[in-house]
């Protein structure tokens, strides 16, 4: 890990990399089972960088150099590390940047402390996606296993061996659903995603700028685009993305 530092957070010990620069602090959150490192983080930070603008990258609890064990998180305890994460280590103005579950984490931080969110970024944003890609996508056998075994593992595009689900992440999910109603938020909102997305529909990110109470809202769909949004092309509309909404030149 490139000289990340350690914050003390509600479940363990959170890793981090902070690069200072000005207001506002862009601020990254990264997807399920993936860390700091990624291809999105990094590209930030070197974009935030090269405009001497503040940036922030971390890695949830359970994930990559952070304490604790994957199984055992949940969307609450992750959104409460990112929480904290903003509470303790930024000042003034925030920007948000919420790659898959991170979108659903983004959610959540804005929802608990609005004043502080200049924006919301999303890429390939998953809100809910524990009942509805999870949960209501599985056979009955696959429900009776995890109320009985409290643990299930099922398919996963990014993984041959499936991901495990735990009946703790499957019920605190249901405690942050953002999708059924109104979303009381009113900074500007912009969403990426793919028309190629493998694991969250692009549906989702239509859904979600509907549920939006702010105004501001934009979705952008990429019809050859991926889940993950990586590739050289999807950066670069990220970065111009990024700079319309801080009023900057280029991406």
């Amino acid at each position: 890990m490139d000289g990340h530092a350690m914050l003390e957070g509600p479940n363990g010990r959170i890793a981090y990399v902070a690069t200072p620069g000005g207001r506002p602090t862009v601020m990254f959150l990264g997807g399920l089972r993936s860390d700091m490192t990624g291809t999105k983080a990094t590209f930030l930070e070197a974009w935030c960088r090269a405009r001497g603008r503040a940036f922030l990258r971390f890695d949830y609890t359970g994930h990559g150099a952070s304490d604790g064990r994957f199984e055992d998180g949940t969307i609450g305890a992750w959104s409460a590390d990112a929480l904290a994460v903003l509470d303790r280590l930024t000042e003034g103005a925030v920007m948000l940047v919420g790659s898959s579950m991170g979108g659903w984490a983004m959610l959540n931080v804005a929802l608990a402390r609005p004043q502080r969110i200049a924006a919301l970024v999303g890429i390939a944003a998953a809100p809910d996606f524990t009942e509805d890609l999870l949960w209501d996508r599985w056979d009955a056998a696959t429900r009776a296993a995890l109320l009985r075994d409290g643990v299930v593992r099922a398919p996963n595009p990014y993984d041959p061996e499936g991901y495990s689900y735990t009946r703790a992440l499957i019920e605190d999910g249901r405690r942050h659903l953002r999708l059924r109603a109104p979303i009381p938020l009113a900074c500007p909102v912009r969403l990426l995603h793919g028309q190629r997305d493998d694991a969250v529909p692009w549906q989702t990110s239509l859904r979600l700028a509907d549920r939006l109470a702010a105004e501001d809202v934009q979705v952008t769909l990429v019809k050859d685009g991926d889940h993950r949004l990586s590739r050289e092309t999807d950066l670069s509309l990220l970065g111009r993305t990024l700079a319309a909404l801080l009023g900057e030149d280029g991406g």
